[in-house]
């Protein structure tokens, strides 16, 4: 299924989707949320994005050949994150845009996001940058707003490519020279966790930016990549 028209144009096509309300008063767009859809098909994804019994949506849906859906306006809260939080605060649909990657997700077999939609994403990424003051260190994924509940968009989404596109944040190896011995839940709640579950929340780190192992476990080399990335926003 090809999701955008068969036109050409680089613009998204628009199917509305009900599932959205009003943004809160006076709330500014300050994060990006990256999701799977963790569906078999995008016409699956599709279908339930836009049915109202469902209520979730995202801003945007992106298939694996890189046609791009608008799905609600970015200045309308889309219901995408669920129950979340960064950086202390909770509910970041009020003051996120959300973008699925159509990927069946662990669920179904996951796989690894083709180019296609990498680069449809990375300029979808960069356009909504331009248009809103998104820090670097608020492109996060769905697992990292909500640790204890997802995983996407999960261990093979090429974070370091997004981040080197503009887009996003990723360690740099001049900032890994020391791993501290401190105890890792007040690195990761400084970084932005929500640490109630500290393994869920490692594990969530680990997803994102230490793959070398997904268990929970903060050995030295994931202290010295969230050291980098915490000295990388100080």
């Amino acid at each position: 299924m090809k999701l955008s028209s068969a036109s050409g144009s680089s613009l998204p096509k628009d199917i509305p989707s009900p599932n959205c309300d009003a943004r809160p008063g006076g709330a500014a767009i300050d994060m990006l949320v990256i999701h799977y859809t963790g569906m078999q098909s995008a016409d699956a994804a599709l279908a339930r994005l836009t049915d109202p019994a469902s209520q979730v949506s995202a801003h945007y849906l992106i298939d694996e050949d890189g046609s791009v859906i608008r799905l609600v306006s970015e200045d309308k809260r889309a219901w995408h994150a669920g129950v979340s939080s960064w950086r202390g605060r909770a509910g970041v649909n009020a003051t996120s845009i959300g973008i699925e990657l159509v990927n069946p997700g662990h669920e179904f077999g996951y796989r690894a996001f083709p180019e296609p939609q990498m680069s449809a994403l990375e300029s979808l990424g960069r356009e909504i940058l331009a248009r809103h003051p998104i820090p670097s260190r608020n492109v996060v994924g769905h697992s990292d707003v909500a640790p204890t509940r997802k995983c996407d968009p999960g261990e093979l989404f090429d974070w370091p490519r997004l981040a080197a596109a503009g887009v996003g944040l990723w360690p740099r190896t001049e900032d890994m020279a020391a791993a501290p011995e401190d105890q890792v839940a007040p690195l990761l709640a400084a970084f932005g966790y929500d640490v109630t579950d500290e393994r869920a929340a490692v594990v969530a780190f680990q997803r994102h930016f230490a793959r070398h192992r997904l268990d929970g476990v903060a050995d030295p080399a994931t202290r010295r990549i969230l050291a980098a990335l915490i000295a990388g926003v100080a």
